[in-house]
């Protein structure tokens, strides 16, 4: 591990933050939020109970001052969060063991919008991943791999979003949205070098996927996966800076994420044209 990580977590990940990338910050640099709210709103996998929150019993003290302190409880799987490798993998690692450098950096989209548009349980393949390589000459190697379909502009609506609003283990094959198909998966593991992927759907997997061949595959090649990435109609398909930092625990298979975007001043015009 580099020595910067001897340091205290917070100096370490600050530096990194503020000097990684592939060309300095600038005050007119935009940091974007990638995240979901965590609340009783918050969607989360049909056989889970989603976020709960208890509010304790906060206000002013008998000392004059005011405190507060809450109690959450949650599945490691649900709003943004992460897939460690162990989700899918006995031998990937838990979400303590990723090394910082695979969850900040930079990060390129690759749009399917209207492919997913057109077919609801569309499957990212191969040849688009390596058409967008082809139109911005570089290939997909130390990176963030932000995957955008467009279902983003779904959250909040639990039957659009995950194509039921049925709970428990009957409703998951019910489920109907996008994701990335297994042999492309398995191609970007073979093939290129990613630090990790994200999708602003709630698995990487297709809706309809019983054997979760994406996962599978990412998982066995300790490939970290984001679910349920917020606003990705606002980072251009290339130059951002994505820093992915989810809760640190102990032998996890996930857990929740903060994910925040630096967009370039000068990429501002190229998003819009991005957008559908």
């Amino acid at each position: 591990m580099p020595q910067a990580f001897r340091w205290p977590q917070f100096v370490a990940v600050g530096l990194l933050i503020a000097t990684a990338g592939s060309r300095p910050a600038r005050a007119a640099d935009t940091w974007v939020d990638l995240t979901h709210p965590f609340d009783s709103h918050t969607i989360y996998w049909p056989t889970e109970k989603g976020f709960q929150f208890d509010r304790g019993q906060n206000g002013p003290t008998a000392k004059g001052y005011y405190y507060a302190a809450n109690r959450f409880t949650t599945a490691e799987h649900g709003g943004t969060h992460l897939d460690a490798p162990r989700h899918f993998s006995a031998t990937g690692q838990t979400s303590d063991a990723i090394p910082v450098d695979r969850l900040v950096g930079d990060a390129v989209v690759v749009d399917v919008t209207s492919q997913a548009a057109a077919d609801a349980v569309y499957e990212v393949t191969a040849d688009d991943l390596v058409a967008w390589e082809r139109a911005h000459g570089r290939q997909l190697v130390d990176v963030i791999l932000l995957l955008r379909t467009g279902w983003g502009a779904k959250w909040g609506d639990r039957k659009a979003y995950l194509g039921t609003d049925a709970t428990g283990p009957e409703a998951v094959q019910k489920l109907r949205f996008p994701g990335l198909a297994p042999d492309a998966a398995r191609w970007l593991v073979e093939h290129r070098r990613i630090k990790a992927i994200g999708i602003d759907t709630a698995s990487i997997d297709h809706g309809p996927s019983t054997h979760f061949g994406a996962h599978v595959a990412l998982c066995g090649g300790n490939v970290p996966i984001f679910e349920n990435v917020a606003a990705l109609e606002t980072v251009p398909e290339e130059g951002s800076f994505v820093a992915a930092l989810p809760m640190k625990i102990t032998g996890g298979s996930g857990g929740p994420l903060r994910i925040v975007a630096r967009i370039p001043y000068q990429s501002a015009d190229a998003v819009h044209r991005q957008q559908p």
